[in-house]
């Protein structure tokens, strides 16, 4: 047998081997002990001699064959043996042709797909809670460990080279319309109003000496000042009155007509060339500020110091949340008949496309792994596999070998 480095199951195949060997040896032995101990004897002795020199024809006929197929038998150069060691290469790519017509068909992948229910078997393993966070773990272990590689100086590279960029050149004026009508059909903005109203009241309220600074120099030059202080002050209660109406009133109609304006703006990005022309300039200009690319590095700077705290705390709300959704997700795929149906007919055409476009490269590691065996090495690596299992042929050939032996002279003796 070649030289090979063995691991622990390679050591216990070996010792089951040499162990059937030892059988298979004992038994042909014996036979011989028993051919000669019976020769030129009768009676019974004769029937007993028979089966052992028949014995011992099958038992060397049946090594023969064994051994043919890993070495020459006692190193004799006889044709059409050592079959691995000579013909490894046809013979591995006869094993790659066989295992791709047989189990790495589209066909058969597809087949075995439709009945393993493996989106029933998927929900029933992400329901149980302990599979559930230990997805999270590896995944957050694994995004913890990428996330501080990903420096600042690639971080910005990208967005120079390869995220403004492509922003400039998108047309982004209707996904901002279509966004900004949705905002307005949904209220959405009335939040991010009441908020204004609340804040421009509060401010106005807290620097009327800010008004007058505007409108006194605005005032005629014939005003007496009293008069003009009575017209400021005027102006601030009617202010400060408008404001706390339109904060108090949903209704109002300055609110309506905030979001006539609003409904007009997304139809405008739209739709009118003027108005989208507008606002891809205004895109671009901003975009390409010198700043944009520091100012978003900075926010991904931050985002990735918050993510990196949330994944690295077992106990964080991130990782409860994910645990969460993994189990859900787990329910659902076995209770929803439609869900599993489109999870199942996904993951076939997905198991069918690695098939039908990687199914060739993906076998051809049989042929090109035992092609850069030496022959003696792949045959000793085969017969670690199958021979324990082989040397019963030897053990078979021994014992049918008796019986047919002991058969032939009985008729022989009838006749």
């Amino acid at each position: 047998m070649a030289t090979l480095t063995l691991g622990a199951a390679d050591l216990v195949r070996r010792r089951g081997l040499r162990q059937m060997r030892t059988v298979a040896l004992s038994l042909l032995v014996l036979a011989a002990v028993i051919y000669v101990a019976t020769l030129h004897r009768s009676g019974g002795w004769a029937y007993l001699n028979a089966a052992a020199e028949a014995a011992m024809v099958g038992a060397l006929a049946d090594w023969f064959a064994v051994t043919a197929l890993f070495r020459r038998p006692l190193g004799l150069p006889i044709p059409h043996t050592a079959i691995v060691p000579t013909r490894k290469d046809s013979l591995a790519e006869s094993l790659e042709q066989f295992v791709t017509e047989n189990f790495l068909s589209e066909e058969v992948v597809a087949e075995k797909m439709a009945t393993a229910q493996v989106s029933r078997r998927v929900g029933e393993w992400l329901a149980d809670g302990n599979h559930a966070e230990r997805i999270v773990a590896e995944g957050a272990r694994t995004v913890g460990a990428a996330l501080p590689k990903l420096g600042d100086d690639d971080v910005a590279a990208f967005v120079r080279g390869s995220l403004l960029p492509r922003f400039v050149k998108e047309p982004l004026s209707p996904i901002a319309g279509h966004f900004v009508q949705s905002v307005v059909e949904d209220g959405a903005h009335h939040a991010l109003l009441d908020l204004l109203m609340v804040e421009a009241h509060d401010w106005l309220a807290a620097n009327r000496d800010l008004l007058a600074d505007v409108v006194g120099p605005r005032a005629p030059r014939w005003s007496p000042q009293w008069v003009d202080r009575l017209v400021i002050d005027r102006i601030h209660r009617e202010a400060l009155a408008w404001l706390a109406d339109v904060r108090d009133n949903q209704t109002h109609p300055a609110r309506r007509a905030i979001d006539r304006l609003l409904g007009q703006l997304a139809d405008d990005l739209q739709h009118d060339p003027e108005t989208m022309e507008r606002f891809e300039a205004w895109k671009a200009r901003m975009l390409t500020h010198p700043d944009m690319s520091t100012s978003l590095t900075a926010v991904w700077d931050a985002m990735r110091t918050a993510l990196i705290d949330a994944i690295n705390d077992p106990k964080s709300t991130l990782r409860a949340r994910g645990v969460k959704a993994l189990q859900d997700l787990g329910g659902r795929l076995q209770e929803d008949e439609p869900l599993r149906a489109k999870v199942d007919a996904r993951a076939a055409e997905a198991v069918g496309y690695v098939v039908r476009t990687y199914g060739t490269e993906i076998v051809s590691v049989i042929s090109d792994t035992i092609e850069r065996w030496d022959g003696r090495e792949a045959a000793a690596r085969i017969e670690l596999h199958v021979g324990r299992d082989l040397q019963f042929i030897r053990i078979n050939g021994t014992v049918v070998g008796a019986l047919v032996g002991l058969t032939i002279h009985a008729l022989s003796e009838l006749l």
